[in-house]
């Protein structure tokens, strides 16, 4: 069921049942039958840990989205809450409980995600509906396992919480997911970060380690390096437009906890005789990673070389299911059939590709498509980056969704350290005439974190480190790629970079281009018992910190 966690380098299954034993030992303290009610935001990461057939294994029956008023009839011994620690959703839950029947009083838990909180505790206290709960517990869900070479918190929020609201708690749960990594594939012996929030979480790592020392069981180390990297040490990559496969789905249709809800009408199965009619209404829920051999295939590659790849795929599924006019023999004619259920998912899969890909051409022939693409790259290798974009001022005034708006005008002023205070003015007020004055904060905000600011009297580095570092590549070859420049058809991510000169030849190399980088850079060693020590080549880990 989990087998794309078994194709990367580390058999990242291994967290995933330690996560799953660890509800199934919570659920196993609320004996009885059960119905849980979930915070609605949770599901989605909750479901990339179990499905529902473990939690009926543990006798849940029933499953309810939190909200306001009565939890609707069920006959359970047990209502159990999975909540986010949120003061608001206390109040729901304090609603739920006080409307409950009195004549058939059942037994409520609560168990918060990832952590207990003394505050939300308090909140349900003054509701008076804290002694109603048999169990209050916490679920530590920090790094999930996402894919066969990805962990993800799933926490959206995490830049706005650190860098606009200064809250760092989700640094703690970084610091702690890593410590639970170490905990089940070795100590990491070298770490290395860039940035004060990468600084944050490896100092709450180190000091765990010291205040749990001797506590972890002895395992070989697995992962070699562990690398922290502020997300605003590179707040270009993600403002670009993803040019791979996997990306374009996530910039048009959204990838959420790894599933994809796209247009019904692409994936009708049409019957003979019947036309166009009763077309499904109902977006297509498909799941997206890396136990699909195809999607495996495809995910990475630049959109412009999936068209021939899905071509082969065709040819090669074709051929299979011709060889069953070569089967003579009964041995031959069992073997083609034992073969069929892989050749049948194999062409499902190439049909449900070919849709989305179509859907996809649609988006990226266009004109507008190719003019948006064509202003992101003049930015990103310094053509008019200091004066006002004609096409940014067109987009404004065709009401372009904002979001557009905005990223395009955050490439500009990251890409140049910051806007001219005329360029910068003339943008606010066009946003502000044309979408409303309530996004006054939005600009604030965008200002705060640093994504849009006025351009001071420093010199703008961002050239000097696109040389460097050679963010900038002509000529990319998008069908047999040899550098990752390819993921954006020139330009290749920072944070890429940096990882690739921390491999080899190391951050030394690159002294002055760090500094020019938000924040400290750093190097730490963790001590590995004695015995303990690898002799062969091992991976790295990426994290970004926020």
């Amino acid at each position: 069921m989990a087998s794309h966690l078994f194709c990367g380098r580390v058999n990242l299954n291994i967290l995933r049942e330690a996560a799953r034993k660890d509800l199934r030992e919570f659920l196993d303290k609320c004996s009885g039958s059960k119905a849980i009610v979930w915070d609605e935001y949770l599901t989605g990461p909750f479901g990339l840990i179990a499905q529902y057939s473990l939690l009926k294994e543990h006798e849940v029956e029933k499953m309810f989205t939190l909200k306001g008023g009565r939890i609707p009839s069920a006959a359970v011994k047990n209502i159990v809450f999975f909540v986010r620690p949120r003061l608001e959703l206390m109040d729901i839950i304090a609603e739920n409980v006080a409307s409950e029947d009195k004549l058939h009083p059942r037994d409520f838990h609560i168990l918060f995600v990832p952590r207990r909180s003394l505050l939300c505790e308090q909140r349900l206290k003054e509701k008076g509906v804290l002694n109603s709960f048999t169990n209050i517990d916490e679920y530590i869900l920090d790094l999930i396992p996402y894919d066969g070479d990805l962990l993800s918190m799933e926490s959206e929020s995490s830049f706005r919480e650190c860098y606009l609201e200064s809250d760092q708690t989700s640094l703690y749960h970084a610091a702690k997911g890593l410590m639970t990594l170490q905990a089940l594939y070795g100590t990491i012996p070298q770490i290395f970060g860039k940035g004060e929030c990468a600084r944050h979480v490896a100092n709450m790592m180190l000091r765990m380690k010291r205040e749990f020392a001797g506590s972890h069981t002895q395992i070989l180390p697995v992962f070699d390096t562990l690398l922290l990297l502020d997300r605003n040490v590179d707040l270009l990559t993600p403002l670009a437009t993803q040019l791979t496969y996997e990306g374009l789905i996530d910039e048009i249709f959204s990838i959420t906890n790894g599933y994809v809800k796209l247009p019904p009408e692409k994936f009708a199965q049409k019957k003979q005789g019947e036309g166009g009619k009763d077309l499904p209404t109902e977006p297509k829920k498909l799941q997206l990673n890396s136990a699909e051999e195809l999607y495996a295939e495809i995910r990475d590659k630049n959109f412009n070389a999936v068209g021939a790849a899905l071509s082969k795929k065709a040819k090669v599924i074709s051929a299979a299911f011709e060889e069953r006019h070569n089967a003579k023999t009964v041995g031959e004619i069992k073997q083609f059939v034992s073969q069929l259920p892989h050749m049948q998912a194999a062409r499902s899969s190439l049909a449900n590709h070919t849709s989305i890909a179509e859907l996809i051409k649609d988006i990226t022939t266009s004109e507008d498509f190719f003019d948006s693409l064509t202003v992101e790259q003049e930015f990103m290798t310094g053509v008019d980056t200091d004066k006002v974009s004609t096409y940014i001022e067109d987009c404004v005034a065709q009401k372009d969704p904002l979001i557009k708006i905005l990223r395009l005008v955050c490439m500009q002023s990251v890409c140049n350290n910051g806007l001219k205070q005329k360029v910068l003015d003339f943008y606010k007020r066009e946003i502000l005439q044309t979408y409303g004055y309530k996004h006054i904060l939005t600009l604030k905000n965008l200002e705060k974190v640093g994504l849009l600011k006025p351009q001071s009297t420093m010199r703008n580095n961002y050239p000097t480190i696109r040389k460097t570092l050679k963010l900038w590549m002509e000529d990319t070859n998008e069908q047999n790629p040899n550098d990752i420049s390819y993921v954006y058809s020139g330009y290749a991510p920072l944070s890429v970079r940096l990882t690739q000169v921390l491999a080899r030849p190391g951050w030394r190399s690159i002294e002055e281009v760090l500094k020019m980088l938000p924040g400290p850079h750093f190097e730490e060693r963790q001590q590995v018992p004695t015995g303990l020590h690898k002799k062969r080549n091992k991976p790295v880990i990426l994290v970004k910190s926020a």
